[in-house]
Order: structure tokens, then C-alpha cells, then sequence
């Protein structure tokens, strides 16, 4: 590969500007429906999530005109988890530029966003801001660090091509990402017919209960009464090394119901043999029992090697085929009222925390063993291929990851790769 040349980030960019001050814009200026602007908090996975993103108005938007978010823009948070960035697409532009983030605006005369962003995503990158950020219990980001961040880049015409390499990956992987959210609505759309709006069972007999009207011979009853849930393994933190067995944290359970294990941690084989009953299987279902973020749940999806679960990352015991029931208790959990009731039962003290007790202890609709076991049976295809897909999204991200730094370093010629 030809000679790269080092840059400030500075150097290949028209501005990096920091987002409108507080007193710009306050809680108070959020609307239900107008344009989104992009909070730290929606910054994740290289990507704006916007499932919970803020509105403003086409008043303010105007008044800050100078944080106008265009495609090709990478934009930052300013404390916290400074390591996470985000490459604005079509899908945001015209979006607004948020407190608490910066954005960089890139001079597409020198520089590819897409290559940019995937440098700036590499653990050396990743590192070098770290280490220069400022502040001890949190890392706080500005735009004289991000200005000092050297960048070694190739030619424009090569950053382009390795761009559209690596790009080709993440365009599979979207595609399956929206393959697995077709799926994941279907399954919604049954359970609710089966189980709030009782459609298949209209023709029969209904009776009064604490939860409205059901079909006769159904109850309400628990979660406990259909699976148990426990803590994970209290692994100590003086076993945790580099390499080894994986161990699931709660970091690894994301916002989109879905395991990245790009972060886990390890420890030697010999300190599993009391874990064995939280050995992870492909079929079980993990929830986050503390912190911020409890109540998030995914799936374990197939994999080829032996995970096991921490503590406070709660399993639900399924079985020896866990795939068989999983259906309809995922279904329950994503089922908005039961999900905010476990954030209600984990509110109460600074750290949010629930237990396996109080959410077997969730009301639930439940039918007679028939019926769940048609329901589960229907379902467990769409379940089946979702974890399947979950499998190659993680062989496809693992695929992606590697073969970069091979091609930014010269190890591989993007000619070997017929491009």
C-alpha cells in the first residue's frame, strides 16, 4: 500500500464545533414532533439511534442554523463515553448538532467521512483520545483535543476504495439488522393477538379477572410460575484477565435487544466449574438486573464457544431446550406494560436494582399449557432464524473489524480482494 501521511484532524476538516450551549436550549424547547437533535445519548454503534431522540421546533432549528447536522459529519460526545462516535448519513441530514456533543465537519477535498470514521473507530484512535481527554471520574472531550488527534491517511482516491470495501460489510449488516426487526415485529404482532387481544379465541366463553376480560380456562398468574430467574456468577474482579473463557456483563447487552460480545471479558477455564448452571446456551434469555440500564434483555444467539453470565445479569431457566419456550416469555418482556413494570420494581435507591424474586412476581395472562405450547411452537421458526441471523452479524462485524486494519496497514492489497 503507498506511503500514509500524518495529519492533525484539524487538518482535513472545514471545523470541529462544539454543540449549542445550555442556555441556548432548554428542556423546555423540546416538542413532540419536529426535527430530532442529536443528544451524547444517542450516540451508539457508529450510528444515531433515534428511538428516544429530543425534537425541536422549525423556530429553533433556524436559530441554530450553526449546528446543522449534513451527511458526512462525525459527531462526538463531550464526557462520558468519549470513545463512541457517529458518521451522519442521508437518513439525518438537516438534523441539529446537540448539548454536550462536537461535531467535525470533514473537507471531503482530502479526506472520505466513511474511511475517517472507521479510523477514528480503531483502538489506537480510541486510546490516543482516552489518554488525552481531561477530568478522572469522567472523561471530558473538547475540540482542542479532537483538533491534536493525528490521523494517518492514504490518498483520497485510496481512502475511497477502502471505504467502499468495508462499506459493502456494513450494508449486509444493516440488511440483516432490518431482516431481524421484521422478525422481532411479527413475533410482537402474534403474542398481541394471542395474548392481549385474544383474536383466535373470540368465538369462546369469556371471563372476568384483575387483568380485564379472558378467555375461559386462562389465568392470571406469575412470570415465576412459567420460569425462574436468577443473578448470574459472582466472578471475582482479581480473575479477570486478557484472555480466556468469555464472561457477559451487563455492557453487553445493548439497547437493541441484541449480544456484543466485541468488549467481554475473560477469565481462566478453571474458574468456571462453579458456573456451570450460568453457562450461556444458544435459546437463553439474559436481563440486566442493575444500573442504568436494567430491564434491557437479548437472546443468546448460536455461537462456538463456552460463555458464561455475571452477576447481576439475570437468566431465565427455560430448560433443556430453552429455544422451545423462549418465545413467549421474550414476547412478555418486550410487551411494553410488563417491561415498565420491572423499571418500576428496580426504581426506589440511587442504583436502580431488581432481583429474580420481583420479576417472577410480574402479573402475567397466562393459557392453559395447550395453547402456550402452540403459540411457542408457532413462533420458534421466526426465533430460530433471528438467532441465526444474530450469528452471522457477529461472524460479518468480526469479518469487517479484522480485514480494516489488514488494508490500512498494507498486509492486504485491495487488489487480493478483486476490488
Amino acid at each position: 500500500m503507498e506511503e500514509l501521511k500524518t495529519y492533525r484532524l484539524a487538518d482535513i476538516c472545514n471545523s470541529i464545533q462544539t454543540g449549542p450551549f445550555g442556555s441556548q436550549l432548554h428542556k423546555s424547547d423540546y416538542v413532540e414532533f419536529g426535527t430530532p437533535i442529536v443528544m451524547p445519548k444517542d450516540i451508539t454503534n457508529g450510528k444515531i439511534n433515534d428511538n428516544n431522540i429530543s425534537r425541536i421546533s422549525k423556530n429553533d432549528v433556524a436559530r441554530l442554523f450553526k449546528h446543522k447536522l449534513v451527511p458526512g459529519n462525525i459527531i462526538y460526545p463531550r464526557r462520558g463515553d468519549i470513545s463512541k462516535c457517529a458518521l451522519i448519513t442521508s437518513k439525518e441530514d438537516g438534523w441539529v448538532c446537540g448539548t454536550g456533543c462536537i461535531k467535525v465537519d470533514i473537507n471531503q477535498q482530502i479526506a472520505n467521512s466513511t474511511y475517517v470514521m472507521y479510523v477514528l473507530c480503531q483502538s489506537e484512535t480510541v486510546n490516543w483520545i482516552e489518554s488525552n481527554a481531561v477530568g478522572t471520574t469522567m472523561l471530558n472531550l473538547n475540540t482542542s483535543i479532537l483538533s491534536d488527534l493525528p490521523i494517518k491517511l492514504p490518498s483520497l482516491n485510496t481512502q475511497k476504495k477502502l471505504a467502499n470495501i468495508v462499506s459493502s460489510f456494513d450494508k449486509k449488516i444493516a440488511l440483516n439488522r432490518r431482516i431481524n426487526d421484521n422478525l422481532e415485529q411479527q413475533a410482537q404482532a402474534l403474542f398481541k393477538s394471542w395474548f392481549v387481544d385474544f383474536e383466535p379465541f373470540k368465538n369462546g366463553k369469556f371471563v372476568e379477572s384483575e387483568m380485564g376480560m379472558i378467555p375461559e380456562g386462562w389465568k392470571v398468574g406469575t412470570i415465576g410460575e412459567y420460569c425462574s430467574i436468577r443473578s448470574g456468577y459472582a466472578f471475582k474482579s482479581s480473575w479477570w484477565q486478557e484472555t480466556g473463557t468469555k464472561v457477559i456483563k451487563i455492557k453487553n447487552i445493548t439497547d437493541n435487544k441484541t449480544l456484543d460480545m466485541s468488549d467481554c471479558s475473560y477469565v481462566s477455564s478453571d474458574k468456571t466449574y462453579k458456573a456451570i448452571d450460568f453457562q450461556a446456551s444458544p435459546g437463553d434469555l439474559i436481563i440486566a438486573m442493575t444500573g442504568a440500564t436494567i430491564g434491557k434483555f437479548c437472546i443468546i444467539p448460536f455461537h462456538n464457544d463456552k460463555i458464561y453470565i455475571n452477576q447481576r445479569v439475570g437468566k431465565f431457566f427455560l430448560g433443556n431446550n430453552p429455544l422451545d419456550r423462549l418465545p413467549f416469555i421474550y414476547c412478555c418482556l418486550s410487551y411494553e406494560p410488563i417491561y415498565n413494570e420491572i423499571i418500576r420494581k428496580g426504581q426506589g435507591s440511587a442504583q436502580p436494582n431488581i432481583g429474580g424474586a420481583d420479576i417472577e412476581n410480574i402479573r402475567i395472562v397466562l393459557s392453559p399449557s395447550t395453547e402456550l405450547k402452540e403459540f411457542n411452537s408457532l413462533l420458534r421458526p421466526i426465533f430460530q432464524k433471528k438467532m441465526q441471523i444474530e450469528y452471522e452479524l457477529s461472524k460479518l462485524s468480526v469479518l469487517r473489524d479484522t480485514l480494516l486494519p489488514r488494508l490500512m496497514s498494507g498486509e492486504l492489497k485491495i487488489n487480493d480482494l478483486n476490488c
